[in-house]
């Protein structure tokens, strides 16, 4: 197939450090290259892509100075949407609503993979208003607040072989991700403290979260069992994952999926992880570690971690949760939406002829004749 991939423009593909839609449309954009599809990648010009890359700006957003988003994320959709869309048999766009407008009003079929949380009262005009648009959800639990949207299936994130198995536990919990409310990155820290382990936290700071981040969890960080060491790439990922105990997943949101659950599965390490949004989908409570419903059950659940296997884990790392299962789900999804779309077209040419069968084309002539 020729497959369009529109990432979003914040982080580079793959991105540097954190961005976990950026990877994920990697990780998707190189196993389709390899299945022996026509991939363009669209995405900022310091991605690294065995696609066809076309770019609206030379560097990611977020690390690349003050511009003003709206005018790469305009080029962008102009350039996928527009000038090119004729040249490809899908479009997968990673631009959650922003682009809906011309999603709606492009020829090629499009499907929209919706990475973000979805309960929030203001996106429901949104939604509303393009509700016929192709869906796809990463997990079932993210559909919740939106179940009259045009669903077209639910797929789970994958990884490439990229994370080692760990085949024995270290001495430490691990936190990783994003210093937000919502993460609960103090919950990660009481519970350290509560059992006594030491815990390493690698996450990063969002402009929006730093002052949370000064007055809420620095001076936490001053207790000598955190181990604060910031963002992390890729390739520290899996010493640091694959090296911890468990790792601790309090989140106190609809998670949609969490990337951070898979990766550490894929190492070997067990998760605790709040009963919240997808981590039901995810976690395989007793197998792969255990679904928590507040703070004090996360900390009783420690004292059973050795019964966690964690060959078990990595089994289910393999089984469910890999590239290639991901982008072959995504394939069959592509395949549906094509042959919709044709069906579509087939419809209104015959209901078109239809029209003019049964209201046929009255000639010059014949006005003369019944006029005289």
């Amino acid at each position: 197939m020729k497959i369009a991939q529109i990432a979003p423009l914040w982080e580079s593909v793959p991105p540097k450090l954190y961005g976990g839609t950026e990877r994920i449309v990697s990780y998707l954009t190189e196993e389709l290259v390899r299945q022996g599809h026509e991939v363009t990648l669209f995405a900022s010009g310091d991605s690294q892509t065995t696609a066809r890359l076309r770019a609206s700006t030379s560097q990611a957003l977020r690390l690349g100075g003050t511009m003003d988003p709206n005018v790469p994320f305009t080029l962008l959709q102009e350039m996928a949407f527009g000038g090119e869309a004729e040249h490809f048999d899908i479009i997968h766009s990673h631009l959650d609503y922003l682009g809906f407008p011309m999603s709606r009003r492009c020829g090629t079929p499009v499907l929209t993979t919706l990475h973000g949380q979805l309960d929030l009262a203001e996106l429901l005009p949104v939604f509303d208003e393009f509700a016929e648009l192709p869906l796809c959800s990463i997990s079932d639990a993210q559909r919740g607040p939106l179940p009259h949207l045009n669903w077209q299936g639910t797929v789970y994130h994958g990884l490439p072989s990229v994370y080692p198995f760990y085949p024995r536990p270290g001495s430490y919990l691990a936190f990783l991700g994003r210093m937000a409310p919502e993460k609960r990155p103090d919950h990660a820290i009481e519970i350290a403290r509560r059992v006594g382990m030491p815990l390493r936290m690698a996450a990063k700071v969002d402009p929006a979260n730093r002052e949370y981040f000064q007055t809420e969890i620095a001076p936490l960080l001053e207790d000598p069992l955190v181990d604060y060491i910031g963002e992390i790439s890729d390739a520290e990922k899996g010493d640091f994952l694959g090296k911890a105990a468990a790792v601790l997943c309090p989140y106190d949101w609809p998670e949609p999926f969490g990337l951070v659950l898979i990766e550490a599965l894929a190492c070997g390490t067990p998760v605790l992880a709040y009963r919240r949004g997808s981590i039901p989908e995810i976690i395989d409570d007793g197998i792969t570690g255990f679904i928590c419903e507040n703070l004090n059950e996360m900390v009783s659940a420690l004292d059973r971690l050795s019964r966690i296997e964690r060959q078990q884990c990595r089994e289910a790392f393999e089984t469910r949760f890999t590239v290639t299962r991901m982008a072959t789900d995504y394939v069959e999804l592509y395949e549906k939406i094509v042959v919709q779309q044709q069906k579509r077209f087939t419809q209104r040419r015959a209901l078109r002829s239809s029209n003019r069968a049964r209201c046929p084309a009255i000639s010059v002539a014949s006005l003369q004749d019944e006029a005289a």
